[in-house]
């Protein structure tokens, strides 16, 4: 309080002169006047200059924001557009047309195992469903190794374990007999049909991953899918239907099958591979009706599009078939794995399929093989089999 006392007087003393000074200036100001009068003109000059600079930069601000708006709308765009890639990305289902008349090399060429059933980096033991992803590296089910394999493109030498390869058993660190497995890049992870176990279990891609997480439990899987909208589709061969999931949750959608074991175009018998395209129409390997049927989404029963006339080996049957693929042309490609090749379907002609590798007789031949099971494309239209009997996959180069 003393400072402020000093403070108030020192400004006490202040006012008091300032007032001298006004007085002084007053007189000075009456002189003054008439020279503001001449001024005032000039003010009004300015403010009506003011005055337009204003809005000038009311007309520049409201560009900037109109910039930025369009900025902001431009970048949502962006934004949208990378998600659909991302969506596209995180399955890998690359939606490609092959010429109906495209042919491929007939000799394989070996990017995986091929030296004799074990369980080195260089072997596999029952190698089936198999995934492509868009670099071309491949991950392979190998089913008695109780593993999925991992080669890089242009490495045909080892592969890597990316998941189980810890004996058969039940825990997470662990698998039992897998069938099949996809990639799912939004999460770096690959999603395992763990058959032996009964359930779908996730492992994270990511370096020093240990064991898997549980996602679906109680279910006799062999095959899965994933739509663009990132909706797990399983084969459940215990109750002969295919059911959709939403990733992490329990619940599901019956999407094809669920009235029993039977060849009634409404049910199915022992589901295995699957197939989803863009308008989310469930294609399955309907095991032991040696057919494959479409079920259109939210149809109540499917349709043959291929096989359907009993178990054989003419080029209307099918015998004991597995993977399936289809192109933006509703193509169809099946395994037909006790007649040891792999056919074609085309929409215009369902009734009978054609040959395109394979079906040279049972054997270790560049051009045979040995009860195939799974078959996957790479983005160039190359084609992968997995060649059961001979531990291997082969790649068939498209002409």
């Amino acid at each position: 309080l003393g400072q402020q006392k000093t403070e108030i007087e020192l400004q006490k003393t202040q006012i008091e002169q300032l007032n001298t000074q006004v007085d002084q200036h007053n007189a000075q100001l009456k002189r003054q006047a008439t020279e503001l009068g001449q001024q005032k003109t000039e003010i009004e000059l300015q403010k009506a200059q003011l005055q337009q600079q204003q809005i000038q930069i009311s007309d520049i601000q409201s560009e900037n924001q109109t910039q930025k708006n369009g900025t902001a709308s431009v970048c949502k765009q962006i934004t949208i557009l990378q998600e659909e890639i991302n969506k596209l990305k995180s399955t890998a289902l690359w939606f490609f047309n092959i010429p109906d008349n495209a042919k491929w090399a007939q000799n394989g060429v070996t990017i995986a195992g091929g030296h004799g059933e074990g369980s080195a980096t260089n072997q596999l033991s029952g190698p089936c469903g198999l995934f492509v992803d868009d670099d071309q590296t491949v991950v392979i089910a190998d089913r008695w190794n109780h593993r999925i394999m991992q080669w890089k493109n242009g490495d045909t030498t080892n592969g890597q374990a990316v998941a189980g390869d810890n004996g058969a058993g039940k825990g997470l660190h662990q698998l039992a007999f897998p069938t099949d497995v996809l990639i799912d890049n939004e999460t770096d992870s690959l999603i395992i049909c763990d058959r032996g176990n009964r359930r779908v279990v996730r492992w994270s891609r990511r370096s020093g991953t240990t064991q898997g997480e549980l996602l679906i439990d109680n279910i006799t899987c062999s095959g899965l899918a994933m739509d663009e909208q990132r909706y797990l589709y399983v084969s459940d061969e215990g109750k002969h239907d295919v059911r959709r999931y939403q990733l992490d949750e329990k619940n599901y959608t019956l999407v094809a099958g669920g009235n029993g074991q039977g060849d009634g175009l409404n049910q199915l018998n022992y589901p295995t591979y699957l197939f989803v395209d863009r308008q989310q129409n469930v294609y399955v390997s309907d095991h032991l009706n040696y057919r494959v049927m479409k079920w259109n989404k939210g149809a109540k029963e499917g349709i043959v599009v291929a096989g359907g006339q009993g178990k054989g080996n003419a080029l209307t049957q099918l015998s004991d078939h597995q993977g399936i693929f289809v192109d933006t042309f509703g193509t169809l490609y099946v395994v037909d794995t006790w007649n040891h090749r792999v056919m074609r379907w085309t929409q215009g002609d369902k009734k009978q399929g054609t040959v395109i590798v394979g079906g040279n007789g049972q054997g270790g031949g560049a051009n045979q093989f040995q009860y195939p099971i799974g078959l996957s494309f790479d983005r160039h239209g190359n084609l992968y089999v997995a060649d059961e009997l001979n531990s291997r996959v082969q790649r068939f180069s498209i002409e």
